[in-house]
């Protein structure tokens, strides 16, 4: 059985999506956010999501994390570089834990998943959910996008480490 992690980087809240399984199967699966407040400053916020995601590497042990791809959009280039930063911290943590890991844009991980490379969040979600048989919404969107990827992950796993 495989086990990947997912990761949507994020400032604010850094999704993380598990899935444990082989091929189109999925055995099992968790997800959740590590939050940071906005009032504490960016290098312990960088220093908070590093440390938390250190600990679940080292406690999940998956065999791959896969990270969404950091884009940035010419309207709001700060948003990108801070982006930038955290997709950083997150790559080192895996190179830290000997996790191998590699990078998905977003709108390939929607059209693997959706087949609509410009689905929605809602769509996104949905599609993500009805994979891994739960009835219930996945909240927030930040964990159901780390969970997407890691499903991508998980269906991909031969090729990404192979």
């Amino acid at each position: 059985m495989i086990k990947i992690i997912g990761i949507d980087p994020g400032l604010a809240a850094t999704g993380i999506g598990i899935v444990r399984g082989t091929g189109f199967k999925v055995d099992g699966f968790s997800y959740g956010c590590i939050n940071t407040s906005k009032d504490m400053s960016l290098p312990a916020r960088l220093d908070q999501i590093f440390s938390k995601l250190i600990l679940i590497l080292k406690d999940e042990k998956p065999d791959l994390m896969v990270l969404e791809d950091v884009f940035s959009l010419e309207k709001y280039p700060k948003s990108g570089i801070i982006l930038g930063k955290v997709s950083g911290i997150i790559l080192l943590a895996g190179c830290r834990t000997d996790v191998p890991s590699i990078e998905i844009p977003v709108r390939e991980a929607k059209q693997v998943l959706t087949g609509n490379g410009s689905a929605t969040k809602t769509q996104l979600e949905k599609t993500v959910r009805n994979i891994v048989n739960l009835t219930t919404p996945i909240r927030p969107y930040h964990a159901s996008d780390a969970l997407s990827l890691s499903l991508i992950g998980l269906f991909r796993y031969k090729k990404c480490v192979g």
